[in-house]
């Protein structure tokens, strides 16, 4: 598993569309990746942040859809929407069941 740079996701993520769900807090997400990969809001605002991931050879993102606020976003999201081009189950069970390690240990 490993964060992709802006470089990197730009050219791999055409294409993708809504493969799943997420249920955590964005300190949840910046505990396990860092920052987000694309870290201010898309042109129309539909996205504030969003990590570019590749898992297993496929790469899965993982972003906030339309609450046009990153304070929201940052405070109270608790679904992030995880787009993909693939199946995207076993990329989603992964990273909740890290963020439960991390959060038992903290």
């Amino acid at each position: 598993m490993e964060k992709l740079t802006k470089d990197e996701a730009l050219g791999k993520i055409g294409g993708s569309s809504l493969k799943g769900y997420i249920f955590c807090k964005y300190a949840d997400l910046i505990n396990l990746f860092g920052t987000p990969t694309f870290d201010t809001p898309s042109g129309d605002d539909k996205v504030q942040f969003e990590w570019v991931i590749e898992y297993e050879g496929d790469v899965f993102t993982i972003y906030d859809w339309k609450t046009y606020d990153r304070r929201y976003s940052i405070e109270e999201l608790n679904q992030w929407n995880v787009g993909g081009k693939v199946y995207a189950g076993d990329f989603t069970t992964m990273v909740e069941n890290k963020i439960k390690e991390i959060n038992k240990v903290a």
